[in-house]
């Protein structure tokens, strides 16, 4: 076990999974009650988390002290007026206590290397970079979770979106069902249930293919299930927009990482939008676009039924 730990970034999801394997490493179940400590850096002085990792534990050989939002390693301010004793830390990162592992945890794209506590820590530290994980990435993380075959993990995707905590859920669902088998892409199909906006991903597929019938089917099965038009109309103003801006940077040549980074989106969304922006013209998104934006307005401001302004837009698709 190491000392000093840095744990950062934006995938929040991984941030937690770092920390807790760390403390599972240290720590048995019976001895974690009594020694893990954690310190908020917007709350509590880095001073006291410092005392606490000085302090021999409790009924056990080894404690864990976890210090949340570190701010005073990046170059923002905290939200509280803490006054912090950064001499102090940086005497501790000289000679850390032996007996203790502080995991500095913080929820920031960057860390401000300029500074010298920072650069002393990032030195002396474990550092784990929790960033968003691309589409290769994305899917070698799934299999890392669970035995599943490879057309399954797209279904999967496709279905329960990228965010990890919901997939962690899904994946454990199917692991309990499939017991000691690989998960198939039928498992996923009959477990995996569609959240809103995999049904407008699904509304989106079938006006690209045209199928205005089935997209109509779709959109009853989503307002029997009492789904607010004006929420499904934003969220299909929000797909349409992202396949129009795919396309139009895709034209002036960025790849999908690109992209992704440009538009902060998952590259996956991305990947989706790219498949979906082939079967329209630019002046076509165009028209889709506005057509949803003056649905919107007749649902915030006209006495028309919301069901039919609704339906009278995909009827309009079909011109």
């Amino acid at each position: 076990m190491e000392q000093l730990y840095v744990i950062y970034g934006t995938e929040h999801f991984l941030i937690k999974q770092a920390h807790e394997q760390i403390i599972r490493r240290a720590l048995s179940d019976e001895e974690r009650e009594w020694n893990v400590s954690t310190y908020d850096c917007e709350e509590t002085p880095i001073e006291v988390a410092l005392e606490d990792a000085e302090t021999l534990p409790f009924l056990g050989e080894r404690k864990v002290v976890i210090v949340k939002q570190p701010y005073f390693l990046t170059a923002e301010k905290g939200k509280e007026k803490v006054e912090h004793d950064v001499k102090r830390l940086e005497a501790y990162i000289e000679q850390p206590a032996p007996f203790s592992s502080v995991i500095f945890v913080g929820s920031y794209e960057k860390l401000d290397e300029r500074k010298k506590v920072t650069k002393a820590l990032l030195k002396k530290a474990h550092v784990i970079v929790a960033k968003p994980l691309n589409e290769k990435e994305l899917k070698q993380w799934v299999k890392g979770q669970c035995q599943i075959d490879d057309d399954a993990i797209d279904v999967l995707l496709t279905l329960a979106g990228t965010d990890l905590a919901t997939l962690s859920n899904e994946i454990e669902k199917l692991m309990l069902f499939a017991e000691r088998r690989s998960i198939t892409a039928d498992d996923v199909r009959l477990l995996v249930s569609r959240t809103l906006e995999q049904n407008v991903f699904t509304l989106v597929e079938q006006i690209a293919r045209r199928n205005i019938s089935a997209a109509l089917q779709t959109l009853q099965d989503l307002l029997r299930q009492n789904e607010e038009p004006i929420k499904l109309v934003a969220l299909l103003a929000s797909q349409f927009r992202l396949i129009y801006e795919v396309k139009e940077l895709m034209k002036t040549g960025y790849g999908q990482q690109q992209i992704a980074s440009m538009l902060g989106v998952h590259p996956f969304r991305v990947k989706m939008a790219a498949s979906y922006a082939s079967g329209f013209s630019e002046q076509q998104l165009m028209h889709i676009l506005y057509d949803l934006a003056e649905t919107d307005y007749a649902l915030k401001s006209s006495a028309m039924d919301k069901q039919l302004s609704l339906q009278l837009f995909f009827l309009k698709l079909q011109r």
